[in-house]
């Protein structure tokens, strides 16, 4: 945090995740999305304008969800040295306790947001698994460098962790989390749909637990990864859970109320199947 500014600070190297740097002050939508949508966003965002040409001014981030999160309970951000006041209008997460955070604060309605996706886990390795990796339970050994999201910032640090445990108790939780911490062989990311890929390629580290659609895109755009899955019993596909809601004090009531109704058409949910997320039944 920012002490003086009592304000969260977005990483200078972040500038990827804000669209565009600086919040315009005449925009029509803010929308904070979870990070891990990056790839989605091009698409999803030129269909919504096509389907509403009176809303085209959207200001959007990708930035972790915890650290949106932590971005509306303050009122701001920081963001190389200037504030960003940009007040969401939407708001995603994996983490449905982020949404009754939101709720206890009254900033968004009790019971309001509603499910809309579902991802799961894949562990990412550097072309030709140097570490042959073949297992979760690999990630306990002690050579093995793991790039793992810190659960400070992001929310899917959470489904992880309960991937260790399925895969080895609360021994792995606490080997990988606490024991190679202090070691130096799990190091943790701020945001790690950029940071594993650059860390996988630079072999600085070994393997990095990614969203499935994460790893996908990686290997659409042939950088040098590989995809360790951990099958449909770790991983986590029936628990992975994205969440919408609109704030109470969205500054664009009426366009983010749009904006929800386009969220739940097929056109959108066609968008987000492209990149490999599945969605909901029903």
């Amino acid at each position: 945090m920012n002490e003086k500014a009592g304000l969260p600070i977005i990483p200078d190297s972040r500038e990827d995740d804000l669209h565009p740097p600086q919040a315009p002050l005449d925009s029509q939508l803010n929308l904070f999305m979870a990070g891990n949508q990056f790839m989605v966003m091009e698409a999803l965002i030129t269909a919504f304008k096509q389907q509403h040409p009176h809303i085209q001014r959207i200001y959007y981030q990708t930035l972790p969800p915890g650290l949106q999160l932590k971005q509306i309970m303050a009122g701001g951000a920081t963001f190389r040295g200037q504030r960003i006041d940009a007040s969401a209008d939407i708001y995603t997460s994996v983490s449905e306790s982020a949404m009754e955070q939101l709720a206890w604060a009254g900033k968004i309605e009790p019971g309001s947001h509603r499910l809309y996706l579902h991802n799961r886990l894949v562990l990412l390795v550097p072309s030709g698994n140097p570490a042959a990796i073949a297992t979760v339970a690999d990630l306990a050994k002690e050579n093995i460098r793991i790039s793992q999201p810190d659960p400070l910032n992001e929310d899917i640090a959470f489904p992880i962790m309960e991937m260790y445990r399925d895969a080895g108790g609360d021994a792995l939780v606490r080997r990988i989390m606490d024991e190679k911490r202090a070691l130096g062989t799990t190091i943790m990311t701020v945001v790690h749909h950029r940071e594993t890929p650059l860390r996988l390629g630079k072999r600085t580290v070994d393997v990095g637990p990614v969203w499935a659609t994460e790893a996908a895109y990686a290997l659409d755009r042939k950088l040098p990864v590989e995809m360790v899955d951990p099958g449909p019993r770790l991983d986590q596909r029936q628990h992975i859970n994205y969440y919408i809601c609109k704030l109470t004090r969205s500054p664009n009531p009426e366009n983010a109320e749009t904006f929800l109704q386009f969220m739940a058409t097929r056109r959108a949910r066609t968008i987000y199947e492209q990149y490999g997320f599945i969605a909901p039944s029903g």
